[in-house]
């Protein structure tokens, strides 16, 4: 798909600022731009620590690289990475620097969205709280996914074990004579993208018919407990556990050659290739949904295939093209550790 196709895409026009890292708000940040907003991610120097998840491809390494990654995972073809980070633009900042803190509040008046994970605190430790921010931009949506929210945990940090658990996912998984398990990946913070997703749309929505700005706070804890079905609701009637306690599952399971080679999924056009000028060519699962309207250039998925950035790939087309940085200006950025 051309970039130009974008133009037909719902989401085309909205321009996303994404400090996030991991899996929750870049996912968030993957369904925003394959709808068709213009998603600029800015990663820390060294790279996303998804960069440094595998699998990889042939256990690439980082030799040939820069001393700071030769002997680790080659940041460039972490396949974790690689799904989430799908048709964004990528700079790298330190924002934690007094210039990289002023060059985020330059790009977050140019922005619409600010999607972000940052550990609790340290935003507002950096004078980067949203309420510093809406005074650089009024009509600022900002959109922060934490592991618990507002309140006694909410200066505490969490993992995706730990969301799991605190949301009661965990008391429900495994077999009943046995401890509680985690299911196997990333389950808690796809979740919390997934929310913070439809948070951001329905905030757009908001802006739209109020013209203000707003602080939306995802909660990984809340987005387990959502999904819990009627346990909740008859723990609170019965007070019994009875109903809720765990059943062991059925080995029955769509394995993933499968899944792969399903009719079903092939019709839908469900996987698709995408080329990645170091990683190569792979298969890609779509988005969670697709528009039955799309533009005739996709296909009809209403969705777009491109790949994920290379590390710093989009320093000077966006410190250039949208702030008027000079080349020399980022060549003084870079020797500071800056960009």
């Amino acid at each position: 798909m051309t970039p130009e196709a974008a133009e037909d895409l719902p989401l085309f026009g909205f321009t996303v600022l994404e400090v996030g890292e991991g899996v929750s708000a870049p996912y968030c940040g993957k369904l925003l731009a394959d709808y068709g907003a213009d998603v600029i991610k800015v990663e820390p120097l060294e790279g996303d620590p998804a960069r440094r998840h595998g699998p990889f491809p042939d256990d690439a390494t980082g030799a040939g690289l820069p001393v700071r990654q030769a002997g680790l995972p080659h940041p460039e073809k972490s396949a974790l990475f690689l799904y989430l980070n799908t048709n964004k633009k990528g700079i790298t900042l330190d924002f934690s620097t007094a210039s990289g803190a002023r060059l985020l509040r330059r790009l977050v008046e140019e922005v619409d969205v600010l999607v972000e994970n940052q550990p609790p605190g340290r935003l507002e430790e950096l004078a980067l709280s949203y309420q510093e921010l809406a005074h650089v931009n009024p009509r600022l949506l900002m959109i922060s996914v934490k592991p618990f929210g507002e309140g006694p945990y909410g200066r505490w940090n969490a993992t995706n074990l730990t969301s799991f658990a605190s949301g009661g996912q965990m008391y429900l998984t495994g077999d009943p004579d046995r401890e509680p398990l985690l299911t196997g990946g990333y389950q808690a913070e796809y979740q919390a993208g997934l929310n913070a997703f439809a948070a951001t749309l329905t905030a757009l929505l908001g802006l739209a018919v109020m013209e203000v700005g707003q602080h939306v706070e995802v909660s990984a804890m809340e987005c387990q407990a959502c999904v819990l079905e009627n346990r909740l609701p008859d723990y609170a009637y019965r007070r019994s556990d009875a109903l809720s306690r765990r059943r062991g599952n059925v080995n029955s399971a769509l394995t993933l050659e499968e899944a792969l080679a399903s009719p079903q999924m092939r019709a839908r056009r469900y996987f698709q290739e995408v080329d990645h000028p170091v990683a190569g060519r792979w298969v890609y699962p779509g988005p969670p949904f697709r528009l039955t309207d799309g533009p005739p250039s996709d296909g009809g998925w209403g969705w777009r295939a491109g790949r994920a950035p290379l590390l710093g790939e989009h320093n000077e087309e966006v410190f250039g093209g949208l702030l008027g940085l000079k080349r020399s200006d980022l060549v003084r950025l870079r020797a500071a550790g800056v960009v």
